[in-house]
């Protein structure tokens, strides 16, 4: 048996984490969701809760964990809570580009034809999805989600749990605040304060 893997969330988003680690040669084992009835694929069972694998003999196997939730705010809670005590791995797509001057965080998942280069420092339980472009020397927080075909240009700080938006893009230089949202298909061009949410080309906050 390869490197073993526990996903915890059947979610959509677990769905391609799984294809990523199958893609990877790696083994899953379960899949951990408070709907027990679930079938994800190769018809993988899903256990309600960490506790329910108690009764497994998983021990030997040293599984490793990713979070395969979309939530910024939810994957937090759950690695620094649930599974405080677990250890975590990583997926990283066979057709994702990766500089080996990149750094990569634990729990981290790269999906298909993400791109990110040189000296670029990717923290814990982000989510780099399909076709996203990190460029070099960006500095992506933990619990951070690059949507779909977001595009970051060189030297962009991202702080921790921020969501940028589907197809948006950061123009070099920028700093987005911690838990900031940038709306999908928002040109940024200054920086973004942290918990604001901006949208638009050129990028505006948004007001209540």
């Amino acid at each position: 048996m390869g490197q073993a893997y526990i996903l915890y969330g059947a979610s959509g988003h677990g769905s391609v984490i799984l294809d990523i680690l199958e893609q990877e040669g790696k083994d899953i084992l379960f899949f951990i969701d408070d709907n027990p009835n679930l079938i994800i694929f190769d018809q993988l069972r899903v256990r309600p809760s960490v506790e329910a694998l108690a009764d497994i003999s998983i021990e030997s196997v040293s599984p490793n964990y990713i979070i395969s939730i979309g939530s910024n705010v939810i994957r937090k809670k759950i690695a620094e809570e649930t599974l405080a005590k677990y250890t975590f791995g990583m997926g990283v797509h066979p057709r994702a580009i990766i500089s080996p001057k990149a750094k990569i965080g634990e729990g981290t998942v790269v999906v298909a034809g993400a791109v990110i280069n040189a000296k670029s420092n990717i923290g814990k339980h982000v989510i780099i999805n399909t076709h996203a472009s990190v460029d070099h020397d960006c500095i992506i927080h933990d619990y951070v989600h690059i949507a779909p075909n977001a595009t970051l240009c060189g030297n962009v700080t991202v702080g921790e749990g921020a969501h940028i938006g589907a197809g948006a893009t950061i123009k070099q230089g920028i700093y987005i605040g911690a838990w900031a949202i940038v709306g999908a298909g928002a040109v940024v061009i200054k920086d973004v304060p942290e918990g604001a949410t901006v949208m638009g080309n050129p990028a505006k906050q948004k007001t209540i």
